[in-house]
């Protein structure tokens, strides 16, 4: 007897959120937790470097630079290889090689180590977002991807927000070191967890063709109702045979949104970094003490949490352009904000907060759109190489902003100047047309 094929989006999408599906959740949220902590620790870490080893603020661009350099390779190479070789191992190796990388940070002494072992660090942290995206995703149904998969990646603001509080309570205490042994710890434990209990994503196994007979296992997870009959197939509407392609993602009608979501990260990523790793200093420069400085720059992630849980539902309920493009047009007014109310602390928590909700938190969203616009067999070559060319601006950030403290303008041009990129992306999105996604 002939069985029908049974179609994965469609048993997934009639279903509800199973615990497994959400314990898929919870390890990607847990693995991209560790990626905003280790992000967000360097700025948080970075006045007391600079007073321990009594070096210029400025000399530290590089060494943020190098980080985020080390994320572009990394985000470029393994998003093509899990498009190729699945998203679980790339997503266990990274986890378990930054790890390793974040608990050889201590033993740095001078600007030069800390900067060749940032840019290897990132080469992890790189694969990170690109494949959490994608499994997240892939697990999602249809009418609440986007939310689930803005949840999930609150894990990052959540780690940025985790890891300026340990870096204010331990600091005092046991110094910068700390932090890093903290935030090498942590995703060992994690990583093998990960080992243990994550699964592959089920249409990338069903199109690579191998091992198939697991698909079955998970789905029976997702709805238990759900009997395999011999000899029955799956169906996942999808081509195999451009796997991994990056020119694949200027074919079918996409070079035009390709190319507007590369200059929107590039944008969102230049201002998010900027913001992430000077926000402390230059708050301290302007009268607050190390603690003060730090917790103020914690605000940004704790806007940008609000943010992604906030957007996931609203664009669910409505469109990716209706919620950005408003978005950045008012993060372009709260940045400018930042820099006219250094000494008005109340109005200076409010316009980085709002900074935060609508920059942090726009670019989880500008993730799930990149998600939601390519099919799973570019998925992660589509994020990661969007994100990719992103960190171009990551990278640009912080030194752009260690080249202004340079030449010491005054922060409220800073600021201004910063507000630019903002404005930019707005007009980028308005020009974007985006189909739903492909499954």
């Amino acid at each position: 007897m002939q069985y029908a094929p049974v179609d994965i989006a469609a048993l997934v999408e009639r279903n509800p959120i199973s615990r497994f599906q959400l314990g898929v959740y919870l390890l990607c949220g847990l693995c991209i937790l560790m990626d905003g902590f280790d992000v967000q620790a360097m700025g948080y870490v970075a006045p007391a470097i600079i007073q321990q080893w009594q070096v210029s603020k400025a000399s530290l661009g590089p060494v943020f630079g190098a980080g985020l350099f080390g994320m572009l390779a990394g985000s470029l190479l393994f998003s093509v290889l899990a498009d190729k070789l699945g998203r679980r191992p790339i997503l266990i190796g990274a986890t378990l090689f930054f790890s390793v990388c974040m608990l050889l940070t201590p033993a740095c002494s001078t600007l030069e180590q800390l900067q060749w072992l940032r840019f290897i660090t990132g080469i992890g942290l790189g694969a990170i977002m690109p494949n959490v995206m994608a499994l997240a995703g892939e697990y999602s149904p249809r009418r609440r991807r986007v939310t689930l998969m803005m949840l999930v990646s609150c894990g990052f603001t959540v780690g940025a927000v985790v890891g300026g509080l340990v870096a204010a309570a331990v600091m005092p205490m046991y110094g910068w070191h700390a932090v890093f042994y903290i935030g090498g710890a942590l995703p060992l434990l994690i990583g093998l967890l990960m080992l243990w209990m994550l699964p592959e994503s089920m249409q990338f196994v069903i199109l690579s063709g191998k091992r198939i007979e697991r698909v079955a296992i998970w789905l029976r997870r997702i709805d238990p109702a759900f009997t395999p009959q011999h000899g029955q197939g799956y169906l996942v509407p999808q081509q195999v045979d451009s796997r991994g392609s990056v020119t694949a993602l200027f074919k079918a009608g996409r070079a035009r949104t390709t190319l507007l979501l590369w200059l929107v990260n590039f944008l969102n990523l230049l201002n998010l970094y900027f913001l992430s790793n000077w926000l402390p200093t230059i708050l301290k420069d302007a009268g607050l003490s190390t603690s003060a400085a730090v917790l103020a720059g914690t605000i940004l992630p704790v806007g940008g949490t609000i943010g992604t849980l906030a957007m996931g539902q609203l664009i669910d309920r409505s469109s990716f352009r209706r919620v950005l493009i408003p978005s950045f047009l008012l993060a372009a007014a709260a940045i400018a904000l930042i820099g006219q109310s250094q000494h008005l602390l109340a109005l200076l928590c409010v316009a980085i907060l709002v900074a935060g909700f609508c920059i942090v938190g726009g670019q989880p969203a500008v993730n799930a759109l990149a998600a939601n616009y390519y099919p799973t067999t570019l998925r992660s070559t589509g994020i990661g190489w969007s994100l990719g060319v992103g960190r171009i601006g990551s990278i640009i950030g912080p030194l752009l902003g260690g080249e202004l403290l340079r030449m010491n303008w005054p922060n409220s041009t800073i600021f201004l100047i910063a507000a630019v990129p903002a404005l930019l992306s707005a007009l980028m999105l308005w020009m974007m047309a985006t189909p739903a996604g492909q499954d």
